[in-house]
């Protein structure tokens, strides 16, 4: 069965030589570097972590496609939700990406495991854009309600407003897009850490929303979709608290969510969070030293099966 916001299979990558990605460091503040561990320990520790998340998942009843990387020129293919989407219909979006070496994650087994294991009717590929220097990173650049069919999504270096509106064009949603940043004023390189899109709820932190009128509309836009909001500041948004997905287990939908994250919420949000969903916090510590956290290693399945 389809659940149209909380898919209840994700593909994930294994990564065997993880390291923080020097080409994403220039956009990416929430990139660190942890110079008390070696290279050896920290792809170890990676690999680790993304084995306990695949286990944890399937225990709560997620069907987890993982996928095995053993190359040394892919760092961030840990982070499969910024090359491909999976929509219903039968629709896949591949996506042109801002950093060269990530342009090498995309993975035609991957897209063939798609199509013989799902109905897939058309893989709509737009990476062709990054010779005209255009970028739309997956569900990174974009934060999707499937439900109601609207985009949202924060400018930037990898979120180009030209290649979203082909994408919503495509794939029948409403653009939302809006300028962010933090209190430097550096833009926010993806929208997918400032805003988590459930059924019913929403966690965002609108403050960085900089524009006042702009950050009006899409508060009114996500209270109309009849979400509860629910605010984040920016020093959870920079330990991910933003930086979720809903899935559907057997028990019903989870929220999956990094244990910094969780560590970060307050009791009155988790009290809010829980009358929604089952919270699942899963330890990827090592990982959120590259810039991104627990959602953006889930690329959901929104396909039916064959």
């Amino acid at each position: 069965m389809l659940y149209p916001q909380a898919p209840n299979a994700v593909v994930m990558i294994r990564p065997h030589q993880f390291c923080s990605n020097p080409q994403t460091a220039e956009d990416n503040k929430f990139q660190s570097l942890n110079s008390e561990l070696t290279p050896e320990s920290v792809a170890a520790k990676a690999y680790q972590e993304v084995t306990s998340a695949v286990e944890t998942l399937e225990r709560m009843g997620v069907e987890v496609h993982l996928f095995e990387d053993e190359s040394n020129t892919t760092p961030d293919s840990v982070f499969p939700n910024n090359w491909f989407s999976t929509h219903t219909g039968g629709y896949v979006g591949v996506y042109p990406m801002y950093p060269e070496n990530r342009r090498m994650e995309r993975r035609q087994d991957i897209l063939q495991f798609l199509k013989q294991n799902y109905r897939v009717q058309e893989v709509v590929d737009y990476s062709g854009l990054e010779e005209d220097n255009i970028y739309l990173e997956g569900t990174g650049s974009m934060v999707l309600d499937h439900l109601e069919r609207i985009a949202y999504a924060t400018t930037s270096f990898r979120t180009s407003p030209v290649a979203l509106e082909r994408f919503c064009a495509h794939f029948n949603y409403e653009p939302m897009l809006f300028d962010a940043a933090d209190s430097e004023g550096n833009p926010v390189y993806h929208t997918n850490v400032m805003m988590c899109v459930g059924t019913d709820y929403v966690l965002i932190c609108s403050s960085m929303i900089t524009n006042q009128a702009r950050r009006e509309e899409v508060l009114l836009r996500l209270a109309q979709s009849g979400k509860e909001i629910i605010e984040l500041s920016e020093q959870q948004i920079q330990q991910f608290c933003g930086n979720a997905l809903e899935l559907h287990g057997s028990n019903g939908r989870l929220l999956a969510l990094s244990a910094t994250a969780y560590r970060n919420l307050s009791p009155e949000q988790i009290e809010q969070l829980q009358h929604k969903v089952e919270l699942l916090p899963i330890d990827v510590s090592t990982i959120e030293l590259a810039g991104g956290s627990l959602r953006c290693m889930l690329a959901g399945i929104h396909l039916s099966k064959r």
